[in-house]
C-alpha cells in the first residue's frame, strides 16, 4: 500500500476503495472556499480518520517506582494538600501529553500524604479509583462511607460521589496511584468539578461498612439495595483477592494469553465496577510465559507482587514490584514470570467497560509458531 500526501491535509492511499484524489489548482481553491463555511472535502483526510485498524497515539512505557518515589516524596516538601488541591505526580505518556494520559483515555499519578494530612473532599463527573502501593493509616470517604487502607486494596470513588483521603496522625507516609477516565470525560465535554462548601464530609456509617457488607462471596445482603451504576463494593482488599487468584490457580490451567484472570466486579450485576472504568487482577504462575495477542481498549497494569517482564509491540519492558507500565490498544503483548519459585500479580486499570458497551472489543492472537513476539 503506498500513502501520499499531497498539498494541505490531502491523505492519499492507491488502494481500491480508498481516497486517492490528486490536487490540482481548481480543487485547492475550492478546498479554500470550504473553509469560508468552515466545512472541508470528506475524501482530503477519510484515510487518515477511518484506518485500516486501530493506530493508537500512546507508546508503551515503564514508570519505575524506585526512579519516581524520590520525586513523589519530594513534592512533600514543595506543596501542601491544601495548595494543590491534591498532591500528585502524574504519568505522562509521550503520546498523550496534550489530554494528560498515561494511556488512551485513561489518566494516572501517584499522590503522597504525610500522617495527619488530608485533603480537601470533592466531587466531579470522572470516575476514579485507588491502588494502595505504601504506608500505613490512609483512609478515603466516599460519600459518608470511611475505608481503611492497606498496600494493594483497590478503592472506587464513582463519578459524582463526595470523596476525600487522609492518612492517620498515627500512620505512616503513603502514596497511592490514581486512575481516571478525566481524557475521556474531557473528550466528551462532560466534565464538572465542585469543592465541598465544608471541605470536608461526615462520616455516616460504621467504619468500612461498605466491605463489610457487600464483600462477601455469593451473599448479598438482604436489607440493602443498590441502584446505581457502579458497585457498592468501595473496597476491594488485597487478602481475600490474593486467596480468590491462589484458589482459581489450583483448578484451572488459565489463558494462554492472561495467565489466571479475575475481574473485579459490581456484587449486584456482576458487571464492572464502574460504567467507564474496568480492572482486573491476574497472576502468572512461576515461569508463566503468556502468548502474544492484541486486542482494542487501553490498559494499565500496576505490579502488585514479584517481578517479570512484558514484550509490548517488540519493546521489552522489565518491571518489579509496585512498577507502572501501559499497553497501548491494538498493541502486541505477552507477560513473563521472572522468577521460578514465586508468582507475580498484575492490577490492571481498563476502559473495557466502555469498548464493550459501544460494541468495539476486537482481539487477536499471533500467528507465528510459538506464539511470541521477536524483540525489536
Amino acid at each position: 500500500m503506498t500513502r501520499l500526501q499531497d498539498g494541505h491535509e490531502n491523505w492519499r492511499e492507491d488502494v481500491a476503495g480508498r481516497a486517492n484524489v490528486e490536487d490540482t489548482p481548481e480543487l485547492l481553491a475550492y478546498y479554500d472556499s470550504l473553509r469560508g463555511f468552515h466545512a472541508a472535502a470528506l475524501w482530503t483526510v477519510a484515510n487518515r480518520i477511518e484506518p485500516w485498524e486501530p493506530q493508537s497515539a500512546s507508546v508503551p512505557v515503564l514508570w519505575r517506582y524506585r526512579d519516581l518515589r524520590p520525586h513523589v516524596l519530594r513534592s512533600v516538601d514543595l506543596v501542601t494538600p491544601e495548595k494543590a488541591g491534591r498532591r500528585v505526580i502524574y504519568l505522562e505518556n509521550p503520546g498523550r501529553r496534550e489530554v494528560a494520559a498515561a494511556v488512551g483515555w485513561i489518566y494516572a499519578g501517584l499522590q503522597v500524604m504525610h500522617p495527619g494530612e488530608r485533603a480537601s473532599a470533592h466531587r466531579h463527573s470522572a470516575s476514579a479509583i485507588r491502588f494502595i502501593l505504601e504506608g500505613e493509616g490512609a483512609y478515603t470517604i466516599v460519600d459518608g462511607h470511611k475505608m481503611t487502607l492497606g498496600r494493594n486494596d483497590f478503592v472506587l470513588t464513582p463519578n459524582g460521589t463526595w470523596h476525600e483521603h487522609a492518612v492517620a496522625e498515627d500512620g505512616t507516609t503513603c502514596i497511592w496511584q490514581d486512575g481516571l477516565d478525566i481524557p475521556l470525560v474531557n473528550a466528551l465535554e462532560a466534565n464538572f468539578y465542585e469543592v465541598h462548601s465544608d471541605l470536608a464530609q461526615a462520616v455516616g456509617y460504621p467504619v468500612d461498612d461498605m466491605t463489610l457488607s457487600w464483600g462477601n462471596p455469593g451473599l448479598t445482603p438482604a436489607d440493602r439495595r443498590w441502584e446505581k451504576g457502579y458497585s457498592p463494593l468501595f473496597k476491594y482488599e488485597w487478602e481475600p483477592t490474593y486467596e480468590a487468584l491462589c484458589r482459581h490457580a489450583a483448578c484451572t490451567d488459565g489463558s494462554p494469553f492472561d495467565g489466571v484472570l479475575m475481574h473485579y466486579v459490581n456484587p449486584v450485576t456482576n458487571g464492572p465496577v464502574m460504567q467507564t472504568l474496568g480492572a482486573s487482577m491476574q497472576m502468572l504462575r512461576p515461569g508463566e510465559r503468556t502468548r502474544a495477542h492484541r486486542h482494542t481498549g487501553s490498559f494499565l497494569y500496576t505490579v502488585a507482587r514479584g517481578a517479570g517482564l512484558s514484550i509490548i509491540n517488540g519493546r521489552r519492558l522489565e518491571w518489579a514490584e509496585r512498577d507502572i507500565f501501559c499497553v497501548p490498544s491494538w498493541a502486541w503483548h505477552e507477560h513473563h514470570n521472572a522468577s521460578d519459585t514465586e508468582d507475580a500479580c498484575l492490577f490492571c486499570l481498563s476502559d473495557l467497560p466502555v469498548i464493550r458497551a459501544l460494541g468495539l472489543w476486537r482481539e487477536e492472537a499471533l500467528a507465528d509458531n510459538d506464539g511470541h513476539q521477536k524483540i525489536g
